[in-house]
């Protein structure tokens, strides 16, 4: 295999799928991936969350498809979906959930920035405590799980704030939990924001445009990693399919002025742009690979690979460093036409 080998597609025929925090933006939009069979079909998929009103809603979407082309979801939600609700805090609960599995994406996360700069415990106990039951349920009760997959992000590389810390935490106890480890593989996705998921800044733009405005930016050279949510859940499949053992996928995606995606967006209506100051904990420019890192990061089809730094993983680098740099949203790739052109692809997407 090469440094620049495709990543292996993943096949879930008849497979158990556990998707915790499987109620969020990406935890749906990998359900619905599934249940249109984008890898397979498997033999159900379990949504863990721990916020029933959210499973309600979900329940209810996937029981009210409109389009024909639809139909197949409402088959499959039919046929293969499941609740369950639980906290990843609580192991009892993730490790009844992980008894029944074979393939885990981890999603359940605390991930708003201020809000875990306010209650940083909180966020230990979900990113870091969670992902260690996790890892202690599969040891435990789980040993036929095949892969685990933890969704990271950019925040884990060079962390300034409190969320970004325990995601790196979260990867560091996904990458240890291959030592010793009896058959299944624990990966890692990382990347930066995803365009329209509930709480990113293009919803909010959004909203501000059809109030009138104004629109809110924190910063004119803030700059922005921008992934589709489909790019994302073709991240975490890219990883279950073909990442080895510790092994981090990060995207290939375009990065922008987060002023730029405003302009974009308000076009020839006269809406103010105004400037508030940047968030407690907040980056001015998203980081995916840092420059440590580099040296342990090869290209594997779309996506660069940090490989672990522990030997016992047992992963060796295809080939030479991919990188001799920092992966940065600084480095700008789209102008305000590409942003225009990347949002309108986007419209009536379902979540």
């Amino acid at each position: 295999m090469t440094g620049t080998s495709q990543t292996p597609p993943l096949n879930v025929d008849g497979k158990r799928v556990l998707v915790t925090g499987g109620t969020g933006s990406l935890g749906r939009r990998v359900v619905r991936r599934l249940l249109e069979g984008a890898v397979g079909r498997p033999q159900h998929v379990v949504v863990l969350s721990r916020d029933e009103a959210k499973q309600h809603d979900m329940r209810l979407q996937f029981q009210q498809q409109q389009a024909a082309t639809d139909e197949v979801i409402y088959r499959n939600f039919r046929e293969l979906l499941r609740f369950r609700i639980g906290d990843v805090r609580h192991y009892p609960t993730v490790l009844e959930a992980v008894a029944d599995a074979d393939i885990v994406v981890h999603a359940a996360a605390l991930k708003q920035v201020p809000t875990c700069e306010y209650f940083p415990m909180e966020a230990v106990r979900t990113n870091v405590l969670g992902a260690d039951a996790l890892v202690r349920a599969v040891r435990t009760s789980g040993r036929h799980v095949e892969a685990v997959v933890g969704i990271s992000t950019d925040k884990a590389c060079k962390p300034v704030n409190v969320m970004g810390m325990t995601k790196a935490l979260m990867e560091r106890v996904l990458v240890e939990a291959n030592i010793g480890s009896s058959g299944t593989r624990f990966v890692g996705v990382r990347y930066g924001n995803v365009i329209a998921s509930r709480g990113s800044v293009v919803p909010l733009f959004r909203y501000q445009i059809e109030q009138g405005g104004p629109v809110t930016v924190t910063l004119p050279e803030m700059t922005r990693f921008l992934l589709t949510l489909d790019r994302a859940v073709d991240t975490v499949f890219a990883a279950l399919g073909g990442a080895r053992p510790g092994e981090i996928y990060v995207p290939r995606v375009p990065a922008a002025r987060v002023v730029d995606l405003a302009v974009a967006l308000i076009g020839d209506r006269d809406i103010p742009i105004t400037f508030t100051g940047i968030r407690p904990g907040e980056k001015v420019h998203e980081i995916m690979v840092s420059e440590e890192e580099c040296y342990r990061t090869i290209a594997r089809g779309d996506y660069y690979v940090i490989c672990p730094m522990l030997p016992e993983c047992g992963t060796e680098m295809e080939g030479a460093p991919a990188l001799t740099a920092e992966y940065s949203s600084a480095d700008v790739t789209l102008d305000r036409a590409g942003l225009l052109e990347l949002v309108d692809s986007m419209s009536g997407t379902p979540v």
